[in-house]
């Protein structure tokens, strides 16, 4: 999928077809006032306050059919230069364009007119409209002004551009293939989880497929990380504001944490992170340097406030529950410790799959320092040895300044998914920062007092978005190891006793297994129940008959094959645990 911010040619023509957008919903309601059109990664977008009217999916037409007009009209794009106090005297009744214009620097303001429609403006833009004429209206929503909650919500749509008509006509063949892919619309086909805004957007809640799921991938990594030698606990998701002001993520993080709760004259917060619990554990005793290094892993519950925006299903919400873990080890010990959190990344996606990623070296950014932890020396030291490493241990990586977390650089190991940009899935950060803030220390072989380094690493980031990202990678057809119901018995005749009762013989030998399977007996024909258990993926439907009774066998279909296949069924039940116990895929 394209990223319409990195090329600068279509960055530039959707920029401007926002405006034709904008020309067009001024020509259909006069009444219309705008904020902002920006180019975002999946195209353009433009918020716009419409009164008392609302843009419903049969308008979104109306508004193409005005687009085309003004696509053919030919207009230049004119580039204008006027003062402050023009530009104000222009938008006098425009609210939102006065508010642009106030946060502006005194001087010369730009503008761009097209034919009768006129808006605020750096540019640049394409010379004429028609340039824009290969466009696609995609969606609309609401959107806070300013992205503040306290404000209007204002109605936002978006749309694509591109030079060809055959450039745009693949991009919504691609568009078409994200919407079937997409984790929510899979989560409701399969029935994995919902989200309702009773209980809160953000906030979503795993149904029983769904949490069996999230269980099998809890019990997969944390059976990894017992074999390295990584001690799980479990911690509370609220502490003290004081213990966030120690960390320090009440000053550089405190716009992404809920709001604090006062309880008995303290003052509480939901946790967005689990490194101080981690901390305030490594401190509950004296260590020496032969207990290093401790690696403290824990599957924690997490809150942030994402803003609405930005929340999408079990990708991204404002609670999830992450495969966190903190390796507290001596300098000595960092490439070596490094190294193992590494293979271990690479070990799980060979597992599932994984094969299109990219590995970040995340820094701070010397020039914007207030958002990072202030000890340049702390940071020199930590992204010289985290390069170090890196480079010792032949990773191929590329640098980005400005994506450190607030105490460390680390390193992300973004994916590409099947549709979609990319997007961080694990990280391993190196941090000498917090183990000093809460005064961690170890005795060293020459009993003298030391400060451990810490190593923050998620191999699956979040279980949540890690669901969702091979939910959509499968388009929902699970290995068998992870399907919720990996096998769905459905007898042809459900009002037969002696059949039922060899298909509940069957079940019974496969629940024997602790295999997860169902029993269709409802009275619905086979045909419907066969579509019902594709629509829900179940890797294996049998199908029991009279034959399969009177042989002692099963007739079975794996999900998007048309053949059966049938065998005894011990040997079935014998194929399906082999099957799940080397997770096959």
């Amino acid at each position: 999928m394209v990223n319409f911010k990195e090329n600068e040619e279509l960055k530039t023509l959707n920029h401007s077809c926002a405006h034709v957008m904008a020309q067009a919903i001024k020509h259909l309601y006069p009444q219309a006032k705008f904020w902002v059109g920006p180019v975002v990664a999946e195209g353009f977008y433009y918020d716009v306050d419409l009164g008392d009217a609302v843009i419903r999916d049969e308008d979104i037409e109306k508004i193409e059919k005005e687009m085309k007009k003004v696509c053919k009209s030919g207009k230049r794009i004119v580039r204008k230069e006027i003062s402050k106090e023009e530009a104000k005297e222009m938008f006098k009744d425009d609210e939102y364009k006065l508010d642009l214009i106030d946060g502006l620097e005194d001087g010369n303001i730009t503008c761009y007119e097209q034919g009768d429609f006129t808006d605020l403006c750096r540019g640049p833009h394409v010379e004429n409209v028609k340039l824009c004429r290969n466009f696609k209206l995609i969606r609309h929503s609401g959107a806070y002004w300013k992205g503040d909650s306290k404000n209007k919500v204002l109605q936002r749509i978006y749309g694509v551009c591109f030079p060809t008509p055959e450039e745009l006509e693949d991009h919504l063949k691609l568009l078409e293939e994200a919407k079937e892919r997409d984790h929510r619309k899979i989560g409701k086909d399969m029935n994995l989880f919902m989200v309702d805004d009773l209980v809160g957007r953000g906030l979503p809640m795993f149904l029983p497929k769904g949490y069996t799921i999230w269980q099998e991938l809890e019990n997969y990594i944390k059976e990894k990380e017992r074999k390295l030698g990584y001690l799980h606990v479990m911690t509370p998701c609220v502490g003290t504001v004081n213990l966030y002001k120690t960390s320090g993520h009440w000053d550089h993080y405190k716009e992404n944490m809920f709001p604090a709760m006062e309880v008995e004259g303290e003052s509480f917060v939901l946790r967005p992170m689990n490194c101080p619990h981690h901390m305030m554990i490594y401190a509950n005793r004296m260590h020496s340097y032969k207990d290093l290094p401790i690696r403290i892993g824990e599957i924690a519950h997490d809150f942030r406030f994402e803003a609405s925006g930005t929340l999408k299903g079990i990708e991204r919400g404002r609670h999830f529950c992450q495969n966190d873990a903190h390796l507290f080890v001596t300098p000595e010990q960092i490439k070596e410790e490094f190294t193992r959190v590494v293979d271990l990344i690479f070990s799980t996606y060979k597992d599932f799959g994984i094969t299109d990623y990219r590995c970040v070296l995340s820094l701070r950014d010397p020039e914007n320092k207030e958002k990072y932890h202030d000890d340049d020396e702390m940071w020199n030291t930590a992204e010289n040895a985290l390069r170090d490493v890196m480079n010792s241990i032949g990773i191929e990586y590329t640098e980005e300044i400005g994506e450190a977390a607030f105490y460390g650089p680390k390193l992300d190991v973004n994916v590409k998914p099947a549709v979609g940009n990319e997007y961080t899935l694990s990280t391993c950060q190196l941090d000498f920062c917090l183990p000093a803030k809460f005064n961690l220390s170890y005795i060293d072989k020459d009993g003298e007092k030391k400060t451990p380094v810490v190593l923050h690493r998620a191999i699956l980031g979040s279980l949540d978005r890690f669901m969702a990202y091979i939910l959509e990678e499968t388009k929902g057809n699970l290995p068998t190891w992870l399907a919720p119901v990996q096998v769905r018995i459905m007898p042809v005749k459900t009002d037969n006793e002696e059949l039922m009762a060899y298909a509940k013989s069957v079940q019974e030998k496969l629940d024997d297994k602790y295999v997860r399977v169902e029993l269709d007996d409802r009275s619905e024909k086979l045909g419907y129940r066969m579509r019902e258990g594709q629509i829900e993926k179940v890797p294996y439907l049998l199908v029991i008959g009279f034959n399969e009774m009177e042989n002692q066998t099963v007739s079975y279909r794996l999900h998007g094959q048309a053949e059966t296949t049938t065998m005894p069924v011990d040997e079935f039940v014998e194929k399906i645990e082999n099957e799940i116990e080397q997770k096959l895929r």
